[in-house]
């Protein structure tokens, strides 16, 4: 559907439905496929044939929504992952292996942080975290001869940072590795990353995606851009044979477009298993179908909610970049011009005690370990989603000790203002 607008990609990207066929996609609940003969499912098993033989590495209605997500994107192939983590964690752990070294912005998903810091250390990768305002010469610093790829949030969840994409791509490419961004916050709707220079796209698609807290999920999605072949000495995996499936060599088979979504797939996704379940994938579909419809409401919110809280005696400071002198105003007229998110982050007077005083006297709006849902809800990072973070950490993630992460929803306004106003009233 590449001549279609992307409001209309929502709506029926990803699947077509033949002549008496369904018209909303089919649930595939189904582990295993059959197959007349061995030599048929041998093909298969070789990457010589395109079909399905076990769900933990391909689903019919996981592939029809990857499709839709990668024509949101724009990009040449996709997979759905069981979440936004094991998205986040495949893309990197596709093309960095023990020994490596990656750079990635300080101001990214405290899970993620803990991912790369912690988790991905102990298998010997290691991280370089900078701050994502670094100048050119700060970024070039922190890159080393065994740099597999740079990582970045378009908006940084919570600090909503905006990253400028184009400095990070240019000095990516320069070392000659791909740059990945996690674009949950900002959705396709609202900013595509490969137009900016971006290699790979990820997303949690519990996120705004989903909508409506139903389904954890992610995808990732690849750009078919980047070159493999140019660092052939630096991406073995991708342009050597694969020992471990038959001798292939995924960018001879595959192409660039192909390439490293087939190998996370035939590598990863068999040995980790994180696959998003069919049915999620189908709730995930029902959510993309309006997409387009609510970004533009979360929006629309986000700018009347942090309007609001910028005159508000109570509250220390407001982070939103659609608010005009924002830090990152100028940088989301660039990559957000039609909005960014929902999502405004802030600081309450009185410091950690505030903020967790007002959040409880909330009426509307929860607190919940979630975001960029159809309803409302709140958190205080550094008690939660950042909790394993000390302060210095903290700091270089843009958390404040203050800083409460206020997700808008679908509701009225109007509503979201009086239910915050009567909850600051009380602190």
């Amino acid at each position: 559907m590449s001549n279609y607008q992307i409001n209309t990609v929502c709506v029926q990207g990803g699947y077509t439905p033949g002549n008496g066929e369904p018209r909303q996609i089919p649930i595939v609940q189904s582990t295993t496929f059959k197959y007349a003969t061995s030599e048929d499912m041998g093909k298969l098993f070789d990457l010589e044939a395109s079909g399905y033989f076990y769900t933990r590495l391909q689903n019919p209605t996981n592939d029809a929504v990857a499709g839709k997500i990668c024509e949101l994107e724009g990009g040449t192939a996709a997979m759905l992952t069981s979440s936004g983590q094991a998205a986040n964690f495949y893309s990197v752990f596709n093309i960095a292996n023990c020994g490596d070294h990656v750079v990635s912005s300080t101001a990214i998903y405290g899970g993620t942080y803990n991912l790369f810091s912690v988790t991905m250390k102990k298998m010997g990768i290691d991280f370089t975290f900078i701050d994502p305002d670094c100048t050119t010469e700060e970024l070039e610093a922190a890159f080393r001869p065994n740099t597999k790829a740079v990582f970045g949030e378009t908006i940084a969840n919570p600090a909503l940072t905006v990253l400028d994409i184009e400095k990070f791509a240019h000095a990516a490419h320069a070392h000659g590795v791909p740059l990945i961004i996690d674009n949950t916050f900002a959705t396709p709707v609202n900013c595509r990353p490969f137009e900016w220079g971006a290699d790979i796209v990820t997303h949690s698609t519990t996120k705004y995606m989903d909508g409506h807290g139903a389904g954890v999920g992610g995808c990732i999605v690849d750009s078919g851009k980047f070159d493999w072949t140019q660092y052939a000495d630096k991406y073995p995996g991708l342009t050597t044979p694969d020992d471990s499936y038959h001798g292939v060599t995924y960018t001879e088979r595959f192409g660039l477009g192909g390439a490293f979504i087939t190998k996370a797939t035939a590598q990863l996704m068999r040995d980790f298993g994180s696959i998003q379940s069919p049915q999620n994938a189908f709730l995930l579909n029902l959510g993309l179908e309006s997409l387009h419809v609510r970004m533009a409401r979360h929006c629309e919110n986000g700018q009347a909610v942090a309007e609001f809280l910028r005159n508000h005696p109570k509250i220390s400071w407001v982070r939103y970049c659609g608010l005009p002198g924002d830090r990152y105003y100028e940088l989301a007229q660039k990559y957000l011009p039609h909005g960014s998110c929902g999502v405004v982050s802030f600081g309450v007077k009185g410091g950690r005690g505030a903020a967790e005083a007002f959040m409880k006297n909330l009426r509307l709006a929860a607190i919940e370990t979630h975001v960029a849902d159809a309803r409302t809800c709140c958190l205080h990072p550094a008690s939660a989603t950042h909790r394993q973070m000390n302060d210095e950490e903290l700091a270089a993630a843009g958390v404040s000790p203050d800083l409460v992460r206020f997700s808008c929803g679908l509701e009225d306004s109007r509503d979201l203002i009086a239910d915050i106003a009567q909850a600051l009233e009380q602190v």
